[in-house]
């Protein structure tokens, strides 16, 4: 059998985890195959050695991750290596080995004495998902891998409680938040002990640093829109394709990216970027923006195939393709490393997900040098705005845009 090997990056993080940190690497860096490392590790094995050597009583293994990579069987590729499978027929070893979504993380609630690897920073705030890791990681050995942490010190409380830096949420607020007594709402104004926090979040915070082969090129390419249809919709709140009033921020936000990523000048520009790529991923947010992409004047033989939420087609394999994959379905859980490039016909709302998008092509065993990023954008309010919240890694907030552009009109193109 086989020996487990490491890249360089991922020993050196190796070597410093424990209980209840949290692994972060860049998305392709091998968080996957580093946790399962330690929990190998932990239970006996060796890294190292010229052959395989067994764990002893291996512990049971719980992975919690997302329903894509659950459902895509991302996990049991990297389980392989290991002579481990959620398949008992398939598994070296008498131990459990499950693997899950953070939907279904409360069923777990009753697991004692196990191995948890906690997939994909999903315990950010205090909700039900946060209180079901807490209560899991107080009597099982766990880690926490993520590609994005936490951006806010509020974000690390469930961590923090979990690891037993605190007793609970009020005792962190009691020790650390000044709340902002003029909001109408709970909002904090700034945190105190800094310090401490971040000596805290440094000795849970495990950084896999690593240069990557190949070199990312991101580049933003303006398109136009309709200003006048924009400008009307601003106006009269009136949504023109239902004939009826906009009732809501978030109603209104998806009507002015409807007129602004329908315009024809970005049909054109994906046209010409795939004159110099013809292989390319292309990601984007609406049904309307599929069928546009489904009928574009693509080149005699370009291939086209899709992964939605009504389609997961396979990556196709000839020389002119375009696979064109929604944000929410496939922004993670699968990679490809037979092209360098993705186009973003629109830009998402979440960093994490823009993030995890890009990801897809980024991996350490790419052949390519460079990869190529295109970014289709206007000058459109919407866009800017957007734009603005990604470029501050933060999420754009459809509300709070909606409140500013009430007492300014967008910018012309």
């Amino acid at each position: 059998m086989s020996a487990i090997t490491l890249y360089d990056h991922q020993k050196e993080a190796l070597a410093k985890m424990k209980n209840g940190c949290i692994l972060c690497g860049g998305v392709g860096s091998g968080k996957s195959r580093t946790g399962l490392a330690y929990y190998y590790v932990k239970q006996g094995g060796l890294i190292g050695t010229e052959n395989y050597i067994p764990m002893k009583n291996p512990k049971d293994l719980y992975i919690i991750t997302t329903a894509q990579k659950r459902d895509k069987c991302e996990w049991e590729g990297e389980l392989a290596p290991f002579l481990l499978s959620k398949h008992p027929e398939s598994n070296y070893y008498q131990n459990k080995v499950i693997i899950d979504s953070w939907n279904n993380v409360a069923k777990y609630n009753d697991v004692k004495n196990a191995f948890f690897i906690f997939d994909e920073q999903r315990v950010v705030g205090y909700g039900e998902w946060a209180k079901a890791f807490i209560k899991i990681a107080k009597v099982n050995e766990w880690i926490l891998l993520t590609a994005t942490p936490g951006d806010t010190w509020a974000d690390y409380i469930p961590v923090f409680i979990a690891n037993g830096f605190y007793r609970n949420k009020k005792d962190f607020v009691d020790q650390h938040v000044i709340y902002d007594w003029r909001a109408k709402y709970p909002k904090i104004d700034r945190y105190l002990a800094i310090n401490r926090l971040i000596r805290l979040r440094n000795s849970i915070l495990i950084t896999m640093d690593f240069e990557r082969k190949a070199v990312s090129h991101h580049e933003d390419i303006p398109v136009h829109y309709d200003v006048t249809k924009y400008r009307l919709l601003t106006k009269t709140r009136w949504n023109p394709w239902e004939e009826r009033p906009i009732e809501s921020a978030g109603e209104l936000c998806l009507a002015m990216r409807r007129i602004v990523n329908s315009d024809e000048s970005r049909s054109v520009a994906v046209l010409e970027i795939l004159e110099d790529h013809p292989k390319a991923i292309i990601f984007y947010n609406f049904d309307y923006e599929l069928d546009i992409l489904r009928n574009l004047g693509y080149s005699e033989g370009t291939e086209i195939a899709e992964w939605n939420g009504h389609k997961h087609q396979e990556i196709p394999t000839g020389d002119k393709w375009v696979y064109l994959v929604q944000y929410t379905a496939g922004c993670e859980g699968w990679n490809c490393i037979t092209t360098d490039t993705i186009i973003f016909y629109s830009q998402n709302y979440s960093y994490r997900v823009m993030v995890q998008a890009a990801g897809r092509i980024d991996r350490m065993t790419t052949p390519f040098q460079d990869l190529h990023y295109y970014h289709l954008k206007s000058f459109s309010g919407i866009d800017l705005a957007i734009s603005k919240a990604l470029s501050a890694k933060k999420d754009f907030n459809a509300g709070n845009f909606v409140r500013w552009s009430t007492r300014s009109l967008p910018m012309a193109a």
